[in-house]
């Protein structure tokens, strides 16, 4: 069973490896209208991710039982 603290820190790699795809899919595509959407999600993730990433240096530190 995973705690918490390793169920967020999986959450965070996923949420990286789609802000990474996006960026490669904004860099590959040739249509404006879909790089654009892309660079779009992309900064949404990107905030999301980074509230994930506050989420897990709390879990760190304020709860160490879930820091496996």
């Amino acid at each position: 069973m995973m705690t918490v603290g390793s169920q967020v820190k999986t959450c965070y790699a996923s949420i990286k490896n789609i802000e990474a795809t996006l960026g490669i899919l904004a860099n590959q595509t040739n249509e404006v209208d879909a790089r654009n959407a892309y660079r779009e999600t992309q900064e949404m993730i990107t905030e999301i991710k980074n509230d994930l990433e506050k989420q897990v240096l709390t879990l760190a530190r304020e709860e160490p039982q879930y820091n496996q």
